[in-house]
């Protein structure tokens, strides 16, 4: 599916994917955020942490009568204030859709799937 925006000039269509890559690409450089984690099922109680290649995977993009909300599976690091690190990840992200792309975004849930400790690199 698609994001559709219309301006002056004609239609413009966002797939989901690249809503999904640019809000992962913003979250990961908030400070105290480690990584995406994997949006399936935990295994064996541990979160995946995914690359950079692989930013887009810890997002869900929701677009329901033309609101859009997103989802994102986070690791956070050891010591650091979970509800801080979440709060700037929601800032970030809406700011940097919102300029990148003019999306205006609804909400960002964020969901900490893990903590990373310096024994775990």
């Amino acid at each position: 599916m698609t994001v559709e925006m219309s301006t002056p000039l004609g239609k413009i269509d966002v797939t989901e994917d690249v809503i999904a890559r640019i809000a992962g690409g913003a979250a990961i450089e908030v400070f105290g955020l480690v990584g995406m984690a994997s949006r399936k099922a935990l295994k064996d109680g541990l979160a995946e942490m995914l690359g950079r290649d692989n930013l887009s995977k810890g997002v869900v993009v929701h677009n329901q009568n033309g609101e859009v909300i997103l989802d994102m599976h986070i690791i956070v690091s050891y010591g650091v204030k979970i509800s801080e690190v979440a709060g700037n990840v929601q800032r970030r992200v809406r700011y940097t859709l919102e300029q990148m792309v003019g999306i205006d975004v609804t909400a960002v849930n964020i969901f900490v799937q893990g903590v990373r400790t310096d024994r775990d690199t």
